[in-house]
């Protein structure tokens, strides 16, 4: 019996709106109270995803086959770090490669 190909679209698809779920719950079970925005935010991306299968319209910022964009997921980490409660880390920009920082 031949297997059909799995459709990563729909996977993805799938796995987006479940962490969005999971994310939203452990913030009401650990009765953390999230910002309007992260309500908002969490509302929309799986509102979005739900209707067009991804988040984002602009293929530069994210994977061909992710749901959500690279700085939308960093977004969903940050809002489950903080439902359990862990100290937000502090995020640094990066020097561009080949530049040097002169050091008297």
């Amino acid at each position: 019996m031949k297997r059909s190909q799995p459709d990563f679209r729909a996977q993805a698809k799938r796995a987006a709106l479940n962490a969005l779920k999971r994310a939203r719950r452990a913030a009401e079970k650990a009765g953390v109270e999230l910002s309007s925005w992260e309500g908002e935010f969490l509302g929309s991306v799986s509102e979005r995803v739900s209707t067009y299968g991804r988040a984002f319209a602009d293929p530069e910022k994210g994977a061909p086959g992710a749901a959500l964009s690279s700085r939308q997921g960093l977004k969903l980490k940050e809002i489950v770090a903080k439902a359990k409660g862990e100290p937000r880390r502090n995020l640094q920009r990066r020097r561009p490669l080949g530049k040097s920082v002169d050091r008297d």
